[in-house]
């Protein structure tokens, strides 16, 4: 009977050093019913997991290099890359967007919304548009889900987890301004790549990557690649 009352595959709990034997009529069987057993099933291990959105852009080695990390740092990724990203990779950079595939755990196509990242149900850590073009910016402002970029987006937003906008433009006009700012109030976080120069960097790659180690540290992610801000140093 106890059996019946336990979840299936638990086992039946011992009841006792001198538990009476079935097989033994003339003992006193115990009328008393142990409760059903709680049986917790173990919360399964998942890896952290970003969307790596890069668009067309200047700059296509910021999203490279957020890459390259994320897959240091053993952070599942998936990737969308738009066909303007992969004209500006091939021109600004020695990659091929093969390349830059072949860094992420999961690729999908930016036409195809039904991939996994277009739905709120599927669980995400967050999303990094590197580059984010004012046109990206544009569509993600106003909700215009045309293609997975502006989709999967849009489901940070609503969804409520962490969107960060590498924005890449300057000047900016009135309308990148104004998009910026509303989509901040929607809970974006909009990151300029602008450069720190009191690291006193001696080439563009350390600048770079001190600029995707502040991105990353947005995801609680240390990349160690960059030395932090510890007060003025004294020359000696």
């Amino acid at each position: 009977m106890l059996s019946s009352l336990l979840p299936s595959g638990t086992s039946t709990p011992n009841l006792g050093r001198h538990s009476p034997s079935p097989t033994n009529a003339s003992e006193p069987q115990s009328t008393a019913q142990p409760g059903p057993v709680e049986h917790t099933p173990p919360t399964p291990h998942r890896r952290k997991r970003i969307v790596v959105a890069m668009t067309g852009a200047t700059g296509s080695i910021l999203g490279i290099k957020v890459l390259t990390a994320l897959r240091r740092l053993n952070i599942e990724t998936h990737l969308v890359i738009s066909k303007w990203a992969e004209a500006t990779i091939k021109y600004e950079t020695d990659y091929h967007p093969r390349n830059v595939r072949a860094l992420s755990d999961y690729v999908h196509g930016i036409n195809d919304m039904a991939a996994p990242v277009s739905s709120g149900s599927f669980k995400a850590d967050g999303m990094i548009v590197v580059p984010c073009s004012m046109k990206a910016l544009a569509a993600i402002n106003s909700g215009f889900c045309e293609d997975l970029i502006s989709r999967t987006a849009d489901v940070m937003l609503k969804e409520r987890r962490k969107l960060v906008l590498v924005a890449r433009e300057t000047p900016l006009s009135d309308i990148h301004l104004r998009n910026m700012l509303s989509v901040s109030q929607a809970g974006a976080i909009i990151f300029p790549p602008v450069p720190a120069f009191y690291i006193k960097a001696s080439s563009v790659d350390e600048l770079v990557d001190q600029s995707v180690g502040r991105m990353l540290d947005l995801f609680d992610l240390d990349t160690a690649d960059f030395a932090r801000w510890e007060g003025w140093k004294k020359e000696t």
